[in-house]
Formats: structure tokens, sequence, C-alpha cells
């Protein structure tokens, strides 16, 4: 077993979950994450530059990396570095939809490719030092053959788990999630773990995913973002306490003092300001505040925003 039955999983969100990201999703319950995506030919070409990418912290308990690329050359290097490192599970990436991955052949394209996909998996499998699994979108929003042709394809080479994004690729990150092929890949493999992923950002959300899906397994993605609280709030709805203000502010200072350790302060300031969006998402802060994330670039600078954000005496947690 890969994951315990009711586990609560961080996805790989590439620009996002890199060790200080996760390091803030651990403390609010978090136990099971992903690195951020890692492309293949990055890993080949430009290991030095892409290896960061693989940093674990020594008190993280369990810890996967996701690969992509559609080069089954460039896949093979790449695992044979990656198996340099320690991780607990090897993933696949055959579901981002993005333009720039598309253009390779690679994530969310390369899975409508049947033959390609399942030869790109079996490298996979076949050089990997790790358990194997594989992340994915659902081939088609009515029929759930094809998702079945391509998870079957992907099992008999080895997948030990599969997670399955209801939502096809032209979708992005939005719209119906359509459960009943999630189900569809559950019933249809019990000898593996299916993880259901897409959608999920609150209570009703998470519960209507675990009956319809029919997986007690989730995978958290843009619904965690700025919010790692939801770890703690879906382990134990009934007894979850919204973060405080202080709660809040120390996640944020902590992260960002983790990235400027790792990255240098410019880069990580640079970084960081998307993440301080995230973080003031439907919490009830003004336009000004935001603003003021947008230019913020040291220490002083993170502090003054802070210090304005706690004047304003605001903390909704409407986005709970």
């Amino acid at each position: 077993m890969i994951y315990d039955s009711s586990a609560l999983i961080l996805a790989p969100l590439s620009g996002f979950t890199d060790a200080p990201y996760r390091r803030s999703a651990r403390k609010c319950g978090c136990r099971y994450a992903f690195t951020e995506m890692v492309d293949a030919a990055s890993l080949t070409f430009a290991f030095e530059r892409s290896k960061d990418l693989l940093l674990r912290y020594e008190d993280e308990e369990f810890l996967g990396v996701q690969l992509l690329g559609g080069n089954r050359d460039h896949i093979r290097e790449a695992v044979e570095k990656i198996n340099r490192f320690h991780f607990d599970v090897l993933d696949f990436n055959l579901g981002c939809p993005v333009p720039k991955v598309a253009k390779k052949c690679a994530g969310a394209e390369l899975a409508l490719h049947y033959e390609e996909a399942v030869r790109c998996f079996d490298t996979v499998a076949k050089y990997s030092k790790f358990p194997v699994t594989a992340k994915l979108r659902i081939l088609d929003m009515d029929d759930p053959e094809p998702t079945l042709k391509l998870c079957r394809g992907l099992v008999n080479c080895g997948a030990q788990a599969l997670t399955i994004h209801g939502r096809v690729k032209k979708a992005f990150y939005s719209g119906t999630v359509h459960h009943h092929i999630i189900k569809a890949v559950h019933d249809t493999f019990p000898q593996i773990e299916v993880i259901a992923n897409g959608g999920v950002n609150s209570v009703d959300s998470y519960l209507k995913m675990k009956e319809a899906a029919s997986c007690s397994r989730v995978m958290l993605a843009t619904g965690a973002m700025g919010n790692p609280w939801l770890f703690r709030q879906l382990s134990d709805p009934a007894n979850y306490v919204p973060p405080t203000f202080e709660e809040w502010r120390s996640i944020i200072e902590e992260q960002t003092r983790g990235m400027v350790e790792l990255y240098g302060p410019e880069c990580a300031y640079r970084h960081a300001r998307k993440i301080y969006h995230d973080y003031l998402k439907g919490r009830g802060f003004n336009g000004a505040l935001r603003a003021l994330a947008s230019a913020t670039s040291s220490e002083s600078d993170l502090r003054a925003w802070l210090d304005e954000a706690e004047k304003t005496g605001v903390m909704s947690h409407a986005a709970q």
C-alpha cells in the first residue's frame, strides 16, 4: 500500500510545491506530498539547474516525485538521475494540459496517444527503483472506455496507483468534474489504489467527490493553494477551527524564509508574490493589500504588508 485508505495528498503543482511550500502544508496536517512536476529533458540536459526541484527536507515522512516527458530516451536518463535521490514513489504525468507541455506531446496531450503513452510509462517502470504511479485526466466526459483503456495499459506496465483528474484536457482546471468516470476506474481496477482529483476546495466538494467517485483517497491541488489549512479541515471537519491572523501570518513568514534560504532574496520574493495572492484570496482583504503584496521585494516590505493586513482587523473565512 502506498497511501492510507483515507489519504489526503498534495498534488505536484509546477511553480508551487517546492520544499518550503510543502512544509507549510505539513504544518496543517498534510502527510503525503509531491515535488513540483519535473521535466525529463531538463533533468537530462540541465541537471544542475533542475536538481533543486528534487530537494527533500529530512523531516518529510513521505515525498513523491512527478516526472513529465514524451521522449523515451530523455525519460530513461531522467529516471536514472532521480534514482540517486530518496523518494517514496515516482509518478508519471499524463494530465498537464498547458500549451507549452502539449507542444512537446507530453502530459495530457501524450495521454491522447495511447501506444506512445504506454511505452513512455513502461520506460519509467522499467528503470525506476521506486514504486511507479501515474496521474492522468479523463479522456471522455461521457464514455469511460477511453480512460479505462489507458488505465489498463498503465496497470499492465506496473502502475501501483492511478490519480484521475475528472476533467478532460480542454477544460483545464475549471468546470464540471465527471465523477462517474473516476468511479469506473475505481470499480474496474480493485487491485490498485485509485485517487480522485479535481475541484476539491471545501468539505462539501470533498464529501461529494468521495461518494460520487467511490474513492476514499483524494488529491488536493488548487483548493489548497493559499489554504494549507484545508488538510486540517477535511481530516476533522467537526472540530476544525479556522486559522487566526497570527497563524496565517506565521505560515506566510516561515514559508518566505524557506524560499529565501533556497533561492536567495531576489528570486524568492519574485516567486512569492503569486503565493501571497493565494493567501489573500477569499479572506476579505481589500485591493490595496493585494497591491502591496505585488510590490513585496524584501523582508521589510513583507513585514509592512503583513502589518497593514493586521491593521484591517479583517480575517474572513469565506474560503473555508
